[in-house]
């Protein structure tokens, strides 16, 4: 029976989830944290997974059975699910690197032969389906994903965003759309397909050349594109894009219908139709719409390799948005170091809320990437930790203070982490960021086969951190967007991650370098640029790329241990900081120049 008001605990909803998993003969839940477009930040609406736990981290897998509940996390998450899980009879359970499917192993092991699992078709992809059926199929377990029970148990859900639909300024758009889907339909045909759904929100906004607001932090909207030989349709809530918008999308062969409409379109396909689908990009409910004995081709859909190959024009708009975030942090910093040397009482929601103010007065700011992560000393060993107004610290006293921030910019995306020494610092915080630059700098700098799997690069930046017996439970880099999602594939590197030919690098690609070292209940260190890949030199032995480090603000060699340094490492951190001196000179005045020009003095061994 449906509820009037929503049930107020964590422990109160998941008690009402349990009663309808009941009523509707369902033994288990799976919800994992998506939406209908595979996203990672999710609207509202969909946040079912943190509203039923009262977990709010971004990634985290529930399952509810009616005797047990448990929430899937990774090691950047462990700290924060455990404090939020407290009195809500749901377990932790923590996921190590390679253990993605975890959840569905333990559904087969907790359920007798027999039973069913229910989840929400909408939102969960056909690939995650299909490799749920592969750990329930040995003992006749079924699943049901025909509808959503969190519908019955949340009356007062968030409706979906209303958000408008605007034109990437033609300024920063280097292919037209209508050349766009001209180079998608011919990556179609060579699949053998006509027709192709794409519902992932960035590659729609990268293909359209249009940008909205209806996810926090990516400029992305609610929507689906299904594109045929003659034509493509935007399938998007009425009344958010104007009459004007339409109809240049009209002049490039683009009708927009409906959000609502996608799966009648589907289902209305021509019996004569081949269509290409991403299974990992696609949700269940609207693979389910394409008619039976409709012709599928099941590849990775075009646009996302396409999408991540930035082009020159593409990254000369990015230099000069990184330009603009290292003026902003260069007055950021200065702002810092004053107030903390005139005892000002500043806390990490302080850092946060002059950190983005900095940025908003640059040129082409639009908003933040993600939530900025301001930690110090033992909240800097939570990889994802989140200052609130209920939980943060005041930074005084002596340690670390880990900053990882981010902001998109009309002509790119930005995300960096510094890490600031405050007070006196001993000789255990030095030894650890020193390792971790070194991490920062190996990769940095290597060289590399055009076409590696991304994640074979992840032991470069580790080595120097093994070699000292230390690891992080991340991965080293993800793929970054052009104004768009601040994680982005298909590169990623992580030794756990599969190296299929989908990772392989190729130019233009750009992505995060990130080590990290951990210490629960002390402090952590992560150190992070953004890089693209370059051509290097070519040999009898093939192509060679290169990282071009893009990223443009000091690393703090006050924190340094200098006895740890070769003088290769001191002379790239020396060039790259004369990189940065010379790039954001101009940009800066008054007390940001002179700590620019303090921080990006030249060190010797």
């Amino acid at each position: 029976m449906p509820l009037s008001e929503s049930p107020r605990t964590p422990a109160a909803r998941l008690a009402a989830l349990r009663e309808a998993m009941h009523e509707n003969a369902v033994d288990a839940w799976w919800l994992p944290s998506s939406d209908p477009h595979s996203s990672e930040y999710l609207p509202e609406h969909w946040q079912g997974r943190a509203w039923l736990s009262g977990f709010d981290g971004s990634v985290g897998t529930l399952v509810v059975t009616q005797q047990a509940a448990g929430l899937w996390v990774d090691s950047r998450y462990w700290v924060q699910a455990e404090q939020q899980l407290a009195g809500s009879g749901i377990e932790l359970m923590k996921l190590q690197p390679g253990q993605a499917q975890r959840p569905m192993q333990w559904l087969a092991e907790q359920l007798p032969a027999g039973a069913t699992v229910g989840f929400d078709g909408a939102v969960v992809s056909a690939a995650s389906v299909r490799q749920l059926e592969t750990h329930l199929a040995p003992k006749a377990i079924r699943w049901e994903g025909h509808r959503d029970l969190l519908d019955t148990i949340w009356p007062d859900r968030p409706a979906l965003p209303e958000a408008p639909v605007r034109a990437h300024p033609r300024a920063y758009v280097d292919t037209a759309r209508r050349d766009k889907l001209a180079a998608l339909r011919e990556e179609m045909a060579a699949q053998g397909a006509d027709t192709h759904l794409v519902s992932t929100l960035d590659d729609i906004a990268w293909l359209t050349n249009l940008r909205g607001a209806d996810v926090d932090f990516n400029p992305v909207f609610l929507s689906h594109l299904l594109v045929e030989a003659t034509r493509a349709t935007l399938f998007v809530a009425p009344d958010k894009l104007d009459d004007a918008l339409v109809g240049e999308l009209a002049d490039d062969g683009i009708e927009v219908a409906d959000y609502a409409l996608v799966a009648e379109r589907l289902a209305g396909l021509s019996v004569d139709a081949r269509l290409l689908i991403d299974p990992a990009r696609v949700s269940l409910a609207l693979t389910e719409a394409v008619p039976a004995g409709e012709a599928v081709v099941e590849a990775m859909q075009p646009s996302t390799l396409a999408k991540s190959r930035k082009s020159d024009r593409d990254i000369a708009h990015v230099r000069h948005a990184m330009e603009e975030d290292g003026a902003a942090l260069c007055a950021f910093f200065a702002w810092l170091e004053d107030a903390l040397a005139s005892d000002e009482t500043v806390t990490e929601l302080d850092v946060d809320e002059r950190i983005t103010a900095e940025r908003a007065r640059r040129d082409g700011f639009v908003s933040r990437s993600f939530a900025t992560i301001a930690a110090f000393n033992a909240n800097g060993a939570l990889p994802h930790y989140h200052a609130t107004p209920a939980a943060h610290s005041v930074i005084e006293g002596d340690g670390l203070l880990l900053i990882d921030s981010g902001a998109q910019y009309l002509g790119g995306t930005t995300d960096i982490t510094r890490v600031v020494p405050v007070g006196e610092i001993d000789a255990a915080h030095r030894r650890d960021f020193t390792r971790v630059l070194k991490g920062t700098i190996a990769l940095s700098r290597a060289p590399f086969p055009r076409g590696i799997p991304s994640p074979q690069l992840d032991a470069i930046a580790r080595a120097p951190l093994w070699a000292a017996g230390l690891d992080y439970g991340h991965g080293t880099g993800h793929g970054v967007g052009y104004f768009l999602n601040v994680h982005e594939g298909p590169q990623v590197i992580a030794w756990y991650a599969s190296s299929t030919p989908q990772t392989a690098m190729q130019p233009g690609m750009i992505t995060s370098i990130e080590p990290g070292v951990y210490r629960p209940g002390q402090w952590g260190v992560r150190i992070e640029n953004l890089v693209v890949n370059r051509p290097a030199e070519a040999s009898e032995f093939g192509d060679f790329l290169r990282f071009e480090t893009l990223t443009l603000c000091p690393i703090d060699t006050r924190a340094l241990d200098m006895s740890r340094l070769d003088d290769t490492e001191v002379e790239w951190l020396n060039a790259y900081h004369d990189e940065v001196r010379r790039r954001l000179m101009p940009k800066v005045d008054g007390e940001a120049r002179d700590w620019l020009e303090q921080r990006t003095a030249p060190i010797a061994r």
